[in-house]
């Protein structure tokens, strides 16, 4: 099969722009209906920094109608002028920015795939020589709904940040069940704020799929049509639904004009998760935040101007200090969610529940009559609050909000300086002679003086305001992150008696919450560097979450306390694992194949799902960890940095760990591909099972690198696979193929290694490594020729013994 390949260029033939300021490059149509017609192609709106390829409906004849978004596959990862949509000679549909990073794929190499196509009903299709459909887009809704197209199990509409935000932040989703709908926050546990339910007597027939057919949502069961579930007036003109940003399901016309909202009569204006931002509460269409109670306020909104962004908490919440929290009472107030946690029990009972409970944010009491037999719902995160309307509703409900303890602390006091202000002597024998001399050393003594207390000074308010700006960035963390007081972390670590490990910022220990969840206690020692790690850290991993990445729970910054709290690892960093000690910490090949995609996955995280790119910097053992399961997690992001999209080169100081630094460290401006390199060393000495330098070898031997380069000359690559693993020996074939892998990420040209997204297709055997490999890991592109970049220089050569945790924070 011959490839297709496009390239988004703004002045390309079929580039369109519209009255909205939205701009189309159309790539391939679909068949024109009386009223719209469907294409796909590179889309943008506004100053079209950004492109999405997407599928789109247009009004048949374009007077005042614009292109409406229907499906796109890369709303996490925009792209530029410049990228390319190529159909593979292999079969795959693949997008790629303009600096070659895959943004998104259809993996389906190896398929059959022989033709896409743009259906008259806007399904994007892969198919084979038999015209079967390999691929569609219509598996794979993201927030509309066309006619025709089927939602099923295990799919679900899932709204944009906003219009030109398309950004997936997996916060509001609406799904099918088989006895109806819902739509939910999907937090842990999810909140439900529509749960729609067939009124059918017949319990076995279950809901299979739902369509949009002639203007209306309808189910199905069996691929028979039951019926209609939500009452759409003026339907008929109606060409697609879409999930809102504000959590609104609404149908749409030709022209783009909303025709319905879905919802309506099923969840009322102040019932939405988002409507007033959270701990907002909605009155009658007005957002306020809690009211203050006993004259402190415990609420501020994030906007004065803009309530409807909601309230945040002016004390953070600690967790595990439960006599300094408080429940603060707010009766008459409800809940957009209701699933309850405990049932037939009191306020009193509510209200311990959640004091007791570290993950519990607020005790939502809801009763009737009888206030001693009623039920209680303890929500982990708390979105808008609504005033119970006494006039419809049957039942009455009192938010009890978990807040911290607000105490006014005396200010610091700097300690008075202990140097006197007299004359270091006086001559009493002679008063006449040496009156000037007196004179002379008072003042100099009282100048001395002045000069030391000026310096102090400024020195106390540097640190002050160094302080003060570190709690203001503090104060501004995401709020999924607990702060605790440090009396908190000594309880929790039972005043820090078992130590996990520990490297160059500090140490770790374990210890167990008051809900009884372990969690790992990072203590950070020392100034400078360790602020600086400590507010990376937070900055960084606080407001990410991915299965592969080690989860920050919590963090303590009082004085001068510096503690971080992480999900507890029972197996600990993968170092213990692959320069092992004993045959009994031996891996065998799948879990090393397993832990090197999990890396990888982990690391693709970082650098192209994340609103920010975020860089490592020190990818290595020590920094993965692993867990019952020996699933893989990246680790300690205290020398990471955060990199805007459209930022191609950082300029920083060298920082990381020798033998795992690329050479473009030497020009100082990197990319994220010093990670992919880092990558590449982890790949060898897991698949090796030795450390990068190992004095304990021959003189050639010692540094892995030059093994693996002269073994691969030689083309005796199994001789450096892991000896002390039977099954490693029993897969050395597959072994020494992960091997070119990692050759791949370790070429001295950042420019010719793999951004990790085809990394982790070369893993999983999607996409093949490139041939012309080049096994001088230390050359790197130069004006003036070759430069040479080698560890051994930094690891040898070094003042003092560099080990492992020295450019490092702990593990």
């Amino acid at each position: 099969m011959l490839s297709t390949r496009w390239t988004n260029n703004a002045t390309a033939n079929h580039s369109n722009q519209y009255s909205d300021g939205s701009v189309v490059q159309e790539i391939l149509f679909g068949g024109r209906g009386v009223t719209t017609y469907y294409s796909c192609g590179f889309y943008c709106k506004g100053n079209c920094t950004s492109y999405l390829f997407a599928v789109l409906i247009f009004p048949a004849v374009l007077i005042k109608g614009s292109p409406q978004v229907v499906w796109s596959a890369n709303r996490n990862n925009p792209i530029k002028i410049g990228a390319t949509l190529e159909l593979t000679p292999e079969g795959d549909l693949m997008l790629k920015d303009a600096d070659g990073t895959v943004a998104w794929s259809t993996n389906t190499s190896a398929k059959s795939v022989v033709g896409l196509n743009l259906t008259d009903l806007g399904n994007l299709v892969l198919f084979n020589k038999d015209n079967a459909t390999v691929w569609q887009s219509f598996d794979h809704p993201t927030d509309s709904l066309v006619p025709g197209q089927k939602l099923r199990h295990g799919q679900k509409l899932t709204q944009s940040i906003s219009k030109t935000n398309w950004t997936v932040d997996n916060m509001i989703t609406f799904s099918v069940n088989g006895d109806g709908l819902s739509a939910q926050v999907e937090t842990n546990p999810p909140q439900i704020y529509l749960n729609y339910t067939l009124a059918i007597g017949n319990t076995s027939i279950k809901i299979s799929y739902v369509e949009f057919v002639n203007g209306s949502l309808s189910w199905f069961s069996n691929s028979t049509l039951n019926g209609s579930l939500f009452l759409m007036l003026s339907a008929s003109s109606a060409q697609h639904v879409k999930l809102g940003s504000d959590g609104h399901l609404r149908a749409y016309d030709f022209m783009g004009a909303e025709v319905f909202d879905l919802f309506e009569g099923y969840v009322s204006h102040c019932a939405y998760p988002t409507v007033c931002g959270q701990y907002g509460i909605c009155s009658n269409g007005q957002c306020s935040c809690p009211a203050s109670s006993g004259g402190t306020s415990y609420f501020q909104p994030v906007d004065a101007r803009h309530p409807q962004l909601g309230c945040f908490e002016n004390g953070p919440l600690s967790c595990g200090a439960s006599q300094q929290q408080s429940l603060l009472e707010h009766e008459n107030i409800e809940y957009f969610s209701f699933t309850p946690n405990l049932e037939h029990i009191d306020a009193s009972s509510c209200k311990e529940a959640c004091a007791k409970s570290c993950s519990c944010k607020a005790a939502i009491f809801r009763y009737e009559s009888n206030r001693t037999d009623s039920s209680c719902y303890l929500p982990t995160q708390v979105f808008s609050l609504m005033n119970v309307d006494e006039a419809t509703s049957s039942y009455n409900s009192t938010a009890f909000l978990k807040v911290q303890n607000l105490t006014n602390e005396a200010p610091y006091t700097p300690v008075d300086n202990p140097m006197s202000n007299e004359a270091p002597y006086t001559l009493v024998d002679n008063p006449t002679s040496n009156r000037l001399l007196v004179i002379l050393g008072s003042s100099l003594g009282a100048l001395f003086t002045m000069m030391i207390l000026i310096v102090a000074i400024v020195l106390f308010v540097q640190k002050r305001d160094d302080n003060q700006a570190e709690e203001d960035y503090l104060d501004q963390v995401p709020k999924v992150l607990n702060r605790f007081a440090y009396n908190d972390m000594k309880t929790i670590t039972n005043e820090f008696d078992r130590k996990l490990g520990e490297g160059g910022f500090g140490s770790v220990f374990e210890g167990t919450l008051s809900d009884g969840t372990k969690v790992a206690v990072k203590r950070l020692d020392g100034f400078g560097q360790v602020k600086k790690s400590f507010l990376a850290e937070v900055e960084t991993i606080g407001s990410i979450h991915h299965m592969n990445l080690v989860r920050l729970m919590g963090f303590c910054a009082e004085k001068s306390h510096r503690l971080l709290i992480y999900e507890y690892m029972s197996n600990g960093s993968l170092d213990r694992w692959i320069f092992h000690k004993s045959n009994e910490c031996v891996l065998d090949w799948q879990q090393r194949k397993t832990i090197i995609l999990d890396i990888a996955k982990g690391v693709n995280y970082l650098h192209e799902d994340c609103r920010r790119k975020i860089v490592h910097l020190d990818i290595k053992p020590q920094n993965i960890l692993l867990d019952e399961n020996f699933n893989a997690k990246v680790a300690d992001f205290g020398l990471s940095k955060l990199i805007d999209k459209d930022q191609s080169q950082i300029v920083t100081t060298m920082r990381g760990t020798p033998g795992y630094l690329a050479p473009e460290w030497l020009s100082a401006a990197i990319t994220e591909k010093v990670d992919v390199y880092s990558f590449g060393v982890v790949i060898l000495e897991i698949l090796c099972g030795r450390k990068i330098f190992d004095r304990s070898l021959d003189e050639e031997d010692m540094y892995l690198l030059s093994l693996f380069k002269r073994k691969a000359e030689e083309e005796r690559l199994l001789d450096i696979v892991d000896k002390s693993s039977d099954d490693m020996q029993l897969n050395g074939s597959n072994a020494v193929n992960m091997m070119r892998i990692a050759a791949w990420c370790l070429q001295g040209d950042y420019i010719k290694r793999p951004p990790m997204s085809m990394v982790i297709k070369a893993l999983e055997g999607i996409v093949k490594v490139q041939e012309d490999l080049d096994y001088d890991f230390s050359a790197q592109p130069s004006s003036s020729g070759v430069a040479r970049f080698d560890p051994m220089d930094i690891e040898f050569n070094a003042t003092a013994t560099l080990l492992p945790s020295i450019l490092s924070g702990p593990r």
